[in-house]
């Protein structure tokens, strides 16, 4: 009998019922998970509800969720969870033309929030630094990825861009927030980190382009190529200025059900263009995501959709990730020697060549170290290159699990040392960290902090009025506080200064235009005054100590935060205080480095700003937070058109009346044993200095009040409401329980503005006014009062 031959199969086969749906419940059918859609609702409860547990015990340990997601969807891949009977059963692998497409609608859309997240111009103000070590970062692993792409006997040609490019890739989203959870973000290896991974993460966006261009066009290279970029230019240079025009028609800037929905169409139209273009859905959403040119309308597109996506689409894009890893499978037709060599290339391909460019370019050991360390971060850009490589057929099952094993292991590694890094500073410029310390000839460093539009006309005003000149000159840091939306990563933006002048005459409600043209006009009519533009986005929770970093960076003298804005409505009540700015200010007086002013404009709504504070009270009750105020007090007198009256509130009591309270010790407010004469005695000869340096001066009018009790002073103090002064100065009096106001302390609304600040902003004044409540820094060491020769003193008023 003569023999056949029967070829074989070089493809399994799988065969499965066309049924997706069951209409007759669990009496149809001996089986109720055949059909295809309850079987992906099951799917779909277990892999969140997975999630949300490796999130929370990952959490523990200080590691981002990402690595949460990715060990979720590798326990139910059939490395661990999949060896079970029941697990296989319900991923079996007809499920995935279920899976596919959904996890690929999940990429599409987290490519679209990934480009409404992305501020490209950002990287225009990145450092050289974090320019160079960016592409030091990018070409180096991508070589080394190369290299060991055929390390593993591969065929396909074109898998190398997908293997190099998820080791080049570093992952923005991810270390934003290991980087400001660390509380680093704002330092000067969080600033360079930060740029060169943005630069990193839109890398990795052409590198998928590219890989999907090869490997699908095979022969209409050119042509898919040509496409490609056609759309990328279009989109930028007329779909961003159709829908900046679009936009504009929303002048109450509130975008409801049907405009969103019209706004996300157009997600779905770029993918689908894209994916004619021969690359994938995803890039169009990602490009269309980017000319979204509205940050209002970004707010509200991320509200309503990231936690959609986030939560209950991309765990689908994690499971089919996971149930491709096969960890049995790596070392098969090779050695585990081999295999090893090759991980450990992987896992040091990226922070070593970071390490050494940043050693090179001068950077200390102990900053370039965990900067070659955050270079190795990796986010969902590198398992899209995997993946997509993997079902492009172009990285073979073995090379897709050694990969996603490493890309875990490396994000792994970054939180324990970024949990063990402290940066380096140099302090030894950072002296003057007071008013009163700096000399009249010295240049006054002022951060002054901007959370709306609406304090810029109080802060301009109070700068104004400062006297800056070319003897004794001003540097003011402005800084925008903007709160981030969503899971929006943290970043400082310096911008530069004129960008205004060019659309001066355009009306715009861009909060940025408008700090930077206040502040470059406050530039041009100012002698003496300098001022560089900055933006700060962070949460609520870490922007104290952001502001504080900043401050430490710049070497600033005195940061000025606005409260709030207390409008005094005639027939209605004030405005309530928005806690989040009043956290704010409680972080930024228990940890900054310099003195502090906070800003509490009472102005009425219909009463517009004046150029500049011309009637000045000081009010002074003694200790340091007063002649931190009195020393801004007397700056601003130098200036010919501003009328300064100092009012000394004094009692005939003597000082076993006083109390020193350590106003960040428990709520029981412990006394600190101080030399209490001593500081009276350093009250009396600061003001005995000012008054002689004053007596010639006709716009200065001294007043001393000896009064008994708290009440005495508030009706003193209100009794002054009728001379309409612009502005009150007043020190917080911190630690100092002063018999004029210890009652007052007791009924404070607002502790942190000081018993004498908490009263001016009530709404019993009649006139308008702007209030400014200082606090001195004061070094955490000093426990004691030291006098100086000049009749300045240190004491423990603030342990910063």
């Amino acid at each position: 009998m003569a023999e056949v031959d029967i070829p074989k199969l070089t493809k399994a086969v799988l065969c499965y019922s066309q049924s997706i749906y069951r209409y007759n419940g669990v009496w149809d059918g001996p089986d109720p998970m055949v059909p295809t859609i309850p079987l992906a609702l099951v799917q779909l409860t277990i892999v969140m509800v997975l999630t949300r547990i490796c999130i929370f015990v990952v959490r523990l340990f200080k590691q981002p969720s990402f690595v949460g997601r990715v060990i979720a969807g590798i326990m139910l891949g059939p490395s661990i969870f999949g060896k079970l009977y029941l697990i296989n059963t319900l991923f079996a692998p007809y499920s995935f033309r279920v899976l596919e497409p959904l996890a690929q609608f999940a990429l599409s859309y987290y490519a679209f929030l990934t480009g409404l997240q992305m501020d490209v111009k950002s990287i225009l103000h990145t450092e050289s630094k974090g320019i160079r070590l960016a592409c030091a970062g990018i070409l180096i692993p991508f070589m080394i990825g190369t290299g060991l792409y055929y390390m593993f006997k591969v065929s396909n040609m074109t898998g190398f861009i997908f293997l190099g490019g998820s080791l080049a890739a570093t992952g923005y989203p991810v270390l934003a927030q290991i980087v400001t959870d660390q509380r680093i973000i704002h330092t000067e290896v969080g600033r360079i980190a930060m740029g060169a991974a943005l630069i990193s993460d839109l890398a990795s966006w052409v590198f998928v382009g590219l890989g999907l261009i090869l490997t699908n066009s095979k022969t209409d290279l050119a042509l898919s190529l040509l496409t490609m970029i056609t759309f990328i230019l279009v989109s930028f240079y007329y779909l961003r200025r159709v829908l900046k025009r679009l936009i504009g028609m929303k002048t109450e800037g509130v975008y409801g059900v049907h405009y969103t929905t019209f706004i996300l169409m157009g997600a779905s139209i770029c993918g689908v263009i894209t994916e004619g273009c021969g690359t994938h859905p995803m890039l169009g959403a990602f490009i269309y995501g980017l000319c979204i040119p509205s940050e209002t309308l970004k707010a509200s597109l991320l509200d309503k959709l990231e936690d959609s996506v986030m939560e209950i689409f991309m765990p689908l894009f994690y499971l089919v990730t996971g149930l491709r890893v096969d960890i049995d499978g790596i070392a098969k037709d090779s050695s585990w020697f081999l295999v090893i060599i090759a991980l450990v290339m992987a896992l040091i391909a990226k922070p070593l060549s970071t390490f050494l460019l940043s050693s090179i370019q001068g950077l200390p050991l102990k900053d370039a170290f965990p900067l070659g360390v955050f270079a190795g971060t990796k986010s969902v850009m590198a398992l899209i290159l995997l993946e997509i490589g993997n079902s492009q057929k172009a990285l073979s099952t073995q090379t897709y699990s050694f990969m996603v094993i490493a890309t875990l292991m490396m994000t792994m590694l970054v939180t324990p040392i970024s949990i063990s890094y402290r940066p380096s500073e140099d302090l030894s410029a950072y002296k003057r960290r007071t008013i009163q310390k700096a000399g009249e000839d010295e240049e006054l460093r002022i951060l002054a902090c901007v959370h709306d539009t609406g304090n810029i006309p109080t802060i301009v005003n109070l700068l104004t009025s400062s006297n800056p000149s070319l003897r004794s000159p001003i540097c003011v840091f402005a800084l925008q506080l903007v709160e981030l939306i969503g899971r929006a990563p943290a970043t400082l933006v310096v911008h530069s200064s004129g960008r205004s002048t060019a659309r001066s005459a355009i009306h715009t409600v861009d909060q940025v235009d408008q700090l930077i043209s206040a502040f470059d006009n406050l530039e041009l009519r100012s002698e003496g005054l300098s001022a560089q533009i900055m933006t700060a986005k962070s949460n609520y929770t870490t922007m104290g100590v952001d502001i504080c970093n900043v401050a430490k960076e710049n070497l600033a003298s005195f940061i000025i935060l606005p409260f709030c804005k207390v409008n005094n409505i005639e027939g209605g009540d004030s405005e309530e205080v928005n806690s989040a700015i009043r956290a704010v200010c409680e972080d930024v007086l228990a940890t900054a480095p310099c003195s502090v002013g906070i800003l509490i404009d009472r102005l009425k709504v219909a009463e517009p700003h004046v150029d500049h504070a011309r009637n000045i009270a000081m009010l002074y009750f003694g200790g340091p937070d007063d002649r931190e105020a009195m020393s801004f007090a007397m700056r601003m007198a130098e200036n010919p058109e501003i009328n300064l009256t100092v009012v000394r509130f004094e009692t005939d009591k003597d000082a076993s009346e006083f109390e020193y309270i350590d106003s960040f010790a428990a709520p029981s407010h412990v006394t600190v044993q101080v030399d209490l004469e001593k500081e009276m005695v350093i009250d009396d000869h600061f003001l005995n200095h000012f008054k002689f340096s004053t007596e010639d001066a006709p716009s200065i009018t001294y007043i001393q009040l000896i009064l008994n009790d708290e009440e005495e002073a508030t009706k003193a103090i209100k009794a002054m409401d009728s001379q309409k002064f612009d502005l009150y100065i007043v020190g917080k009096g911190t630690g100092m329980r002063h018999p004029l106001t210890a009652g007052l302390a007791d009924w404070c609304d607002c502790p942190e503005l000081g018993p004498i600040g908490d009263l001016l902003v009530t709404s019993e004044f009649e006139s308008s006014f702007s209030v400014l409540v200082v606090q001195q820094y004061v070094r955490s060491s000093a426990v004691f009062s030291i006098a100086d020769r000049d009749g300045s003193m240190m004491s423990a008023g603030s342990l910063s």
